[in-house]
């Protein structure tokens, strides 16, 4: 007799199907785990029979054979414990094999038979509903998975509960969704002084999902203006979230099950490994620029990145997605994300600073930004300056808009952003628009045009920074509630293009 269950292997964000099979033959005692399994998998035997001895649970003297299926499909992961305990259960007619083949199971067993909460609850669960049966996890696990409402998800706490439930002496109840935590922006952009510029900036950035570049001396408010974007920010979509939350699930960072609608911000160290930044490691993880997708990506002191990281984000940024491609794997993930990156003038930080100047002006500032390559700079939409605040002005009364005023603002142009793109798969902001559609939304008037064509003769623009600044004209144009594309319009995307030129900076 063959007992079948099923569970799930990731690729990616994919969750595949698995079918478990277990069947007891005549043979020398042995339990034996094939189908391309890892270590934590081929280990996963031990853990079901102590599991099952602390129940008083004997196994046969037979040859014990559990296969997953396809047998081609690398199986990764503690979270076979549980569906491979299920399946052999049934073989010993302890569980209802006809029951135990509709559900998906997922669950890492400690040898006391208690439920260990494992990663990927999330995907799984998508999975079970398309395959349209239920969902068997951990109950830490419960509340995240029920988030997807297609399907039953039941939550238990031990295998002892499980096998209750089977056989209908102890029903489990299903799992009801985590709360949605609430987002607590407890910093304010009002309270930092001066940088209106900056600011402005900001806001464009975060209405229109714009790469930003910030450049000046150290204190002068860089990563605290950072920080701050996530209170400017517009919460995440439905559909956003739930794309977001598959991704945090794969890396075990949902926590008590909720599934947040604010958008993430990511700020690895510049001393962040290639396989960190980008995805890689022990079954091509997602990396930063994943965990950061429909959220911010935050890299302070950007020329101290390693070169070959910071040249990986150029296709990802074009993109919005990442393959990692690995002798044993080869997944691909999801990275639509806004890129604010902040650096000093130079290696000592004060090339700019007349009362600290720097000695080796200008070699020192072309050596050290001269570490950030001419196509990556080329997609920084914006560039701005950060100068230092002057002393007095710290004792002044906080200045300029406060983050709800300008989170206003931003959620207006994504409204209007989100009407124009309706209906286009693919486009949600105007970062996204290329091509024709570019053209549709954001041409400009005759004046914006004539600017923007003397702008691209004099400063060498390429074709890619042409489009990047009709893209920004037209979120401009989005936050003054215009219809079209104008001239003061075009005038202040350039103006964020070439800010930094005079450092002889590529474009």
């Amino acid at each position: 007799m063959v007992a079948r269950t099923f569970t799930v292997a990731f690729e990616g964000v994919e969750a595949r199907l698995v079918e478990v099979q277990c069947a007891l033959s005549a043979g020398l005692p042995g339990f034996s785990v094939v189908g391309l399994p890892d270590k934590a998998v081929s280990e996963a035997k031990e853990r079901v029979r102590a599991a099952l001895a602390a129940m008083s649970i004997a196994l046969p003297s037979k040859r014990i054979t559990v296969n997953l299926s396809p047998a081609d499909l690398p199986k990764e992961g503690s979270h076979f414990d549980l569906p491979i305990a299920l399946c052999l259960l049934a073989a010993l007619d302890i569980l209802p094999g006809d029951v135990v083949e509709t559900v998906v199971s997922l669950g890492e067993l400690s040898l006391d038979g208690r439920l260990i909460p494992v990663i990927g609850a999330l995907p799984a669960a998508m999975t079970a509903a398309e395959a349209d049966r239920a969902l068997l996890c951990p109950r830490a696990c419960g509340p995240e998975a029920a988030w997807v409402g297609a399907t039953q998800v039941l939550a238990a706490g031990s295998l002892d509960q499980v096998i209750r439930h089977f056989t209908g002496q102890a029903p489990l109840t299903p799992a009801e969704a985590g709360e949605v935590p609430r987002p607590n922006h407890a910093r304010d952009l009002r309270e930092v002084k001066g940088q209106e510029r900056a600011k402005r900036a900001l806001e464009i950035a975060a209405a229109g999902r714009h790469h930003l570049l910030m450049v000046g001396t150290p204190g002068s408010g860089k990563s605290m203006l950072a920080a701050r974007l996530p209170g400017i920010l517009p919460p995440l979509t439905a559909a956003e979230a739930l794309e977001t939350s598959m991704i945090h699930s794969l890396a075990g960072l949902l926590s008590e099950g909720g599934i947040s609608r604010e958008r993430p911000f990511r700020e690895p160290h510049h001393t962040a490994s290639m396989a960190a930044i980008v995805g890689g490691g022990k079954g091509a993880k997602p990396g930063e620029i994943s965990l950061a997708h429909h959220g911010v990506l935050f890299l302070d002191e950007l020329p101290e990145f390693p070169r070959a990281v910071l040249e990986t984000l150029r296709q990802p940024i074009e993109t919005g997605d990442v393959v990692v491609a690995r002798a044993n794997a080869h997944v691909r993930y999801p990275s639509r994300f806004l890129l604010i990156a902040a650096a000093n003038p130079c290696k000592c930080g004060y090339m700019t600073d007349p009362a600290r100047a720097c000695a080796r002006v200008p070699n020192c500032g072309e050596d050290y930004l001269g570490r950030i390559s001419g196509p990556l700079m080329d997609r920084f939409d914006l560039r701005v300056d950060v100068p230092p605040v002057a002393f007095t002005d710290l004792d002044l009364p906080p200045s300029g808009d406060s983050s709800a005023q300008v989170a206003a603002r931003v959620a207006a142009a994504r409204r209007v952003q989100e009407r124009r793109f309706a209906g286009k798969p693919g486009l949600t902001v105007n970062a996204d628009a290329e091509g024709r559609i570019l053209d549709e939304i954001a041409t400009p008037d005759a004046e914006g045009r004539g600017l923007l064509t003397r702008v691209a003769e004099r400063f060498g623009l390429s074709a890619r920074a042409y489009h990047r600044v009709l893209r920004v004209a037209r979120t401009i144009a989005d936050l003054d509630a215009s219809t079209e594309v104008r001239g003061p319009h075009i005038a202040e995307a350039v103006a964020y293009r070439i800010a930094l030129n005079e450092r002889a900076l590529p474009r």
